[in-house]
């Protein structure tokens, strides 16, 4: 038996080390010829590496979450023969770059949101009020104190007995017991502190390590505020009649895809962008050099199970409603099921994120760097407005866009969704050259 080395072969230009973001095997199994071992990530793709052997698996480079350099050791196999170093053979980028923006891309299934750092669902219990502090007594206190008769009012001395409340047992910041005291402790479990009645145990606190995708979103998402000084615009655009539109169009579209917000929105967004060329716009702030960008590449934000991604609309200015309504759809379904092609993960001009219905009142959307605006539509909300001397009913949407204030000043940014605004709020002129 021999021992076979195979290392960490060339898996992209400027490539120096990839992230052990999974394994296939184990010390001890058995693996065959072009079989699944790892799964490793770069800065730009995710790529599953396959033995070249068959053979028993002896050593491995390292746990998920550790780097490995390329050309280095990545893992040993026992194998009939003489030693010998796996050669470096070219791999296949089969998961996607990782995202640079906020939150989810609405196609039409809204995802789960996934807030923060997205490392776990927040324990509701912790954000309930501590027990209120009381000064610990001396022995002689505490005796005196068990003496001592119970103070309350007969409404509360009433509500204690329908509740079953041993007033003895209930702690008071001051001489009587109240209301607020009997509600403290009904929130009370047995020393176990605040929260809620029948509620089950509190969970156990847990460490989720930090890799892949989500370590390459967290170390974006640090250089984009980090690097860039960002500002946020907001502004309400009354999207009554655009909605009307949209309802119109969708009940005569025949085979055509079920139009959402987002593809007429994009139509405003390209069609006012020539005269704010400043934010469809990359800015190399090592070179000092600012690319404006005659076409609209616009990256959409987009929540999947691994983590936040941003497939592009190429040439998003050539494209119709309609055409856009399937590309969203598709690079979405692609982005999710881990599909997308590298190509169609890189090289936006602009980002567009949506929370879709938890859209919420207004965000702040951060930076697809090296990008230098990002734009967030809100959650459309129908509310009373003035209309002359009358007040109507109106559907609203919040429109947020972010700005990085080297390259872009507040007056072009609030120009720029004020062209936006007029174009929404009169929905005929997206469809006039």
């Amino acid at each position: 038996m021999a021992l076979f080395t195979f290392k960490l072969p060339d898996i992209g230009e400027g490539i120096a080390q990839a992230e052990i973001v999974g394994w296939h095997v184990k010390v001890g199994d058995r693996v065959e010829e072009d079989q699944p071992i790892a799964d490793m990530m770069t800065d730009k793709a995710t790529v599953e590496m396959e033995s070249p052997v068959a053979g028993i698996v002896v050593r491995l480079a390292g746990e998920e979450g550790d780097q490995v350099s390329i050309g280095a050791m990545l893992v040993e196999i026992e194998v009939e023969g003489e030693d010998v170093a796996a050669p470096m053979p070219p791999v296949e980028v089969i998961e996607a770059e990782t995202a640079g923006a906020t939150e989810i891309a609405e196609a039409e299934k809204p995802l789960p949101f996934r807030g923060g750092v997205g490392v776990g669902p927040v324990n509701d219990s912790a954000s309930l009020a501590e027990p209120p502090h009381t000064p610990t007594p001396s022995p002689e206190g505490e005796e005196e104190k068990a003496n001592a008769p119970i103070l309350a009012s007969p409404a509360v001395r009433a509500r204690a007995k329908d509740l079953g409340i041993d007033l003895a047992q209930v702690k008071s910041a001051g001489d009587h017991i109240r209301h607020a005291d009997l509600d403290a402790y009904l929130l009370y479990g047995q020393g176990q502190g605040y929260r809620a009645a029948g509620a089950s145990a509190r969970r156990p606190d847990e460490q989720v390590k930090v890799i892949g995708m989500r370590r390459r979103i967290a170390e974006n998402m640090a250089a984009s505020k980090r690097h860039i000084p960002h500002f946020t615009y907001v502004e309400e655009i009354d999207v009554t009649a655009l909605e009307v539109l949209r309802e119109q169009l969708n009940a005569s579209r025949g085979d055509k895809p079920k139009l959402t917000m987002l593809p007429l929105l994009i139509v405003a967004i390209c069609k006012t962008l020539p005269d704010f060329p400043m934010l469809n716009a990359r800015y190399d702030d090592e070179a000092g050099v600012v690319t404006r960008h005659g076409s609209v590449h616009l990256g959409l934000a987009t929540q999947t199970d691994a983590g936040l991604m941003v497939p592009v609309i190429r040439d998003a200015q050539d494209r119709n409603v309609w055409q856009l309504a399937s590309e969203i759809r598709r690079l979405a379904d692609a982005a999710r099921s881990g599909k997308a092609k590298s190509e169609e993960l890189s090289g936006s001009t602009l980002t567009l994120t949506s929370l879709g219905p938890l859209g919420g009142i207004a965000t702040t959307p951060v930076i697809n760097r090296p990008e230098v605006a990002i734009i967030g539509p809100n959650r459309v909300i129908e509310r009373p407005v003035f209309r002359g001397k009358e007040i109507v009913a109106a559907k609203l949407m919040n429109l947020s866009i972010s700005c990085d204030h080297r390259v872009v000043d507040g007056w072009d940014a609030a120009s720029y969704v004020q062209a936006i605004r007029k174009l929404l709020e009169s929905p005929a002129l997206l469809f006039v050259d």
